[in-house]
């Protein structure tokens, strides 16, 4: 799925996701950000996947930064 970050907590390592389509908001963990980062900034663009997560709910898994109009993806500042 693409989407984009909703929220993003850093010092509890949890946040938010939206799909284009609607679908969401998924949550996830800092240890889900595929480039091993820790954060995200909110209003990054991203590719992730939605797994069942370990209280039943869906979650965000894998979440990818992914580029926009020709610029690197970029995850926090």
């Amino acid at each position: 799925m693409t989407g984009t970050v909703a929220e993003f907590d850093g010092q509890r390592g949890m946040g938010t996701v939206g799909s284009d389509d609607g679908a969401g908001p998924f949550v996830f963990h800092c240890t889900a950000i595929a480039d091993g980062s820790r954060t995200i900034d909110p209003g990054v663009r991203v590719d992730f996947e939605v797994v069942a997560g370990h209280l039943g709910r869906w979650e965000a898994a894998h979440i990818r930064p992914v580029a926009v109009d020709n610029r690197p993806a970029a995850a926090a500042g």
